[in-house]
């Protein structure tokens, strides 16, 4: 279907691609959308990025007035991700996450409260959910407290899930 204006695509992005629209930095999950999409006029953009090795949900928009209003801290959009680390995650950072006092380092604002899930059968998966999104932000929050991510999927954005998507 193509749509005048106001395109709104949920895609269920696979590791390996970028969310960026510089061919330097490798295939993009824009080639994976129709040729006539990629010409849109204003064009498709990701709405929070996912890095490289990142699965799950991503969505894309040629509405700029969405965009805004799905990745502003201000209109409280949670993002739910499920991440598994390379060491056990301490029994304190459910705590120092939900505070809202955690400052990443070379910033100075602390990222507001997450809620954070440490599954009962592995002190090494967790779901994090965020109503922010910094540049690389669940990697560097994990990182704070020992932790180095090694798998990281968005399972939901919003109210939008990945459900009956391949």
């Amino acid at each position: 279907l193509e749509y005048p204006s106001g395109l709104v695509c949920v895609m269920h992005k696979p590791a390996g691609r970028v969310c960026s629209h510089d061919e330097r930095e490798g295939p993009s999950v824009f080639h994976l959308l129709p040729p006539r999409w990629r010409r849109r006029s204003p064009g498709v953009e990701a709405v929070g990025r996912l890095d490289k090795d990142t699965t799950g949900l991503l969505l894309l928009t040629d509405d700029g007035a969405l965009l805004h209003r799905l990745t502003s801290p201000k209109k409280d959009v949670a993002k739910m991700y499920q991440l598994e680390v390379d060491a056990d995650i301490p029994p304190g950072a459910v705590a120092v996450f939900a505070a809202g006092k955690l400052v990443l380092t070379g910033e100075k604002k602390s990222c507001l409260p997450a809620r954070l899930r440490v599954s009962p059968a592995s002190p090494r998966v967790a779901t994090l959910e965020l109503k922010e999104g910094r540049f690389h932000q669940v990697k560097r929050m994990m990182a704070s407290q020992g932790c180095e991510v090694t798998r990281l999927h968005r399972a939901s954005f919003g109210a939008l899930g990945l459900a009956g998507l391949a």
